[in-house]
């Protein structure tokens, strides 16, 4: 270095050396003069290939499936009780129950209708307030015939059947002299001795339902020597029970045969929670009407009923009262 030549004092001894001998130049000249890479050829796609199962060791253990959720049986509504087979149904010849005097259902009451009214009122109230169910059958009975027993008894199951609760069954116990199918027109079939003295017969099929609402009729049936002895058997027990045990709301009321006539009487009054005796007015005496209720000892509650009382012309008449009676 000498005084004519220049000192740079700009950048580093590298840029300086790089701008005297232009490195650069050289490196360009190296890069024109390589040849060019060919380019790789287009790699075809390997073909597809479907993936073996996977082998197991064991066999996969079995999925448990859920049972199918089983719904709840429908509730079923008890259906009202249908009558058995052989039940029947007559119509009540109505025409010849008011001929004869009866107080129909419907019907207005009259001064006949007003006094069983009374009477019933007096029964029911010791059928619906006992706890036995005895208590919801009534035998009918008179010391002698012709007394008027079957009249009442009858005038008694229609007043009943006016109960807007109740179902009434009205058995006609008078097995040697039977009116009650009769009187109500209908026809002879099986009925209640028939029931006690054949096991096959069910006691309720017997039954003859009639076309007076709440009311049912259970004839004699046919007449047997042995009706005593066959109303003494524990299966007449049994069948009588039934009777009452079908339904809560049933009275059966049973027409007797005379109690100093016929032994069925005694036997009756034995299955009979209740027993109405009827004493027709001016003909039955005292002693006869005492040996009666001997004879009815087996029922526990015994009431009198005073029949064919004369009215007089100023005694109480309810039809008089409810303006359509005799004046």
């Amino acid at each position: 270095m000498n005084q004519h030549s220049s000192i740079q004092t700009r950048g580093s001894l590298l840029e300086r050396a790089a701008q005297k001998y232009d490195f650069g130049a050289t490196l360009r000249k190296a890069a024109n003069d390589a040849p060019l890479a060919e380019p790789e050829p287009f790699a075809e796609p390997a073909p597809f290939a479907e993936a073996a199962p996977p082998v197991l060791d064991a066999a996969p253990e079995p999925v448990s499936v859920p049972e199918p959720i089983r719904l709840p049986e429908p509730v079923r509504v008890s259906e009202p009780r249908r009558a058995p087979a052989g039940h029947r149904t007559a119509a009540v010849d109505r025409v010849s129950l008011a001929e004869g005097g009866f107080a129909l259902p419907d019907q207005r009451p009259g001064a006949l209708a007003e006094e069983f009214r009374i009477v019933k009122r007096q029964l029911l109230l010791r059928a619906e307030g006992g706890e036995a169910a005895n208590n919801r059958m009534i035998l009918v009975c008179s010391a002698k015939p012709d007394e008027g027993k079957t009249f009442c008894s009858i005038n008694l199951a229609l007043s009943m059947a006016r109960e807007k609760d109740l179902d009434i069954v009205l058995a006609d116990g008078d097995f040697s002299k039977p009116e009650i199918a009769k009187i109500f027109g209908i026809e002879d079939g099986p009925g209640l001795l028939d029931a006690l003295a054949d096991p096959a017969i069910d006691i309720e099929s017997c039954i003859v339902e009639t076309d007076i609402p709440n009311l049912s009729v259970l004839p004699a049936g046919r007449a047997s020597d042995e009706a005593t002895e066959l109303l003494a058997s524990q299966r007449t027990r049994g069948a009588l029970h039934r009777l009452t045990a079908a339904s809560p709301r049933r009275i059966v009321i049973v027409d007797s045969p005379p109690a100093l006539s016929a032994s069925p009487a005694s036997v009756l009054a034995m299955h009979a929670g209740q027993a109405m005796m009827v004493v027709k007015a001016d003909t039955t005496n005292e002693a006869e009407l005492r040996e009666a209720l001997g004879l009815l000892d087996g029922c526990p509650n015994i009431q009198l009923l005073l029949n064919s009382v004369t009215f007089t012309p100023n005694g109480k008449r309810f039809s008089s009262y409810y303006g359509y009676g005799d004046e």
